[in-house]
């Protein structure tokens, strides 16, 4: 029975508690399959599994987060370098949005504030004209030259880690998706994201005043006519994080 772990870094929302049970049964929902274990370690609590229990794993899923990559806070210069352990170990890493970001970060790479502030909605990621052959790429019976997919994120990759590949990018971000080997895999936006949950998100960004009014109503507008490939991009994780 394969084992896999999810290291939220984010509290759970109400509306998400109230419509999904939290943040974890989103992610199961959207890339777990039946006969396997997953494991919830809220990390953002401080919560992380023990050095003895990571090789029983057979993968670990970063989440995103309010938070800055960058930060010092205690739990994710912790989270640093339980990443670079599981590098170490050659154990699969599939870091989402602030995940994505923390990855790199842990691995060498930069990352900061993006230069084209903040991106919400959807957004159209192109993949690399030259696709380098990789398991989880070769098991997907058909790859799009671009994909629609949820983002909500300000901070950016600047430049990835050494050894790693960037395989997508978009008009908004260039590092939409960068791997190491067989065993890493960042994805800036949100594959697991409904639009339900992206609008609420939405709201509660206004409400904090981390947006402003009109640029909410823009992005409500674009979502009303347009949605994310999100099979697609649940395929690409399930064939990273399972080697099929």
């Amino acid at each position: 029975m394969k084992r896999y772990a999810l290291l939220l870094a984010a509290k759970d929302s109400d509306y998400v508690k109230m419509v999904y049970g939290g943040y974890f049964n989103v992610f199961v929902g959207a890339f777990g399959e039946d006969g396997e274990t997953w494991d919830l370690y809220r990390v953002v609590e401080g919560e992380f599994p023990d050095m003895e229990e990571l090789i029983s794993y057979d993968g670990f899923v970063v989440s995103g987060s309010p938070n800055d990559a960058y930060g010092s806070d205690v739990w994710i210069l912790r989270l640093c370098y339980l990443l670079q352990i599981l590098d170490a170990m050659q154990k699969k890493v599939l870091g989402i949005c602030f995940g994505h970001q923390v990855l790199c970060r842990a691995l060498g790479g930069k990352v900061g504030k993006a230069y084209g502030g903040w991106d919400i909605g959807l957004r159209k990621v192109t993949m690399v004209e030259d696709l380098p052959s990789c398991k989880f790429l070769d098991g997907l019976e058909e790859i799009p030259t671009c994909a629609s997919i949820i983002e909500c994120h300000q901070d950016e990759v600047w430049e990835v880690p050494l050894g790693a590949e960037v395989i997508a990018f978009s008009d908004k971000t260039g590092v939409e998706m960068f791997y190491i080997g067989d065993h890493i895999l960042g994805i800036q936006g949100h594959p697991e994201y409904t639009k339900d949950i992206l609008y609420n998100l939405i709201d509660r960004l206004l409400s904090s005043t981390a947006i402003e009014n009109g640029f909410a109503n823009d992005v409500k507008s674009s979502l009303e006519t347009a949605e994310p490939d999100r099979q697609f991009w649940e395929k690409i994780c399930k064939s990273f994080l399972k080697g099929s």
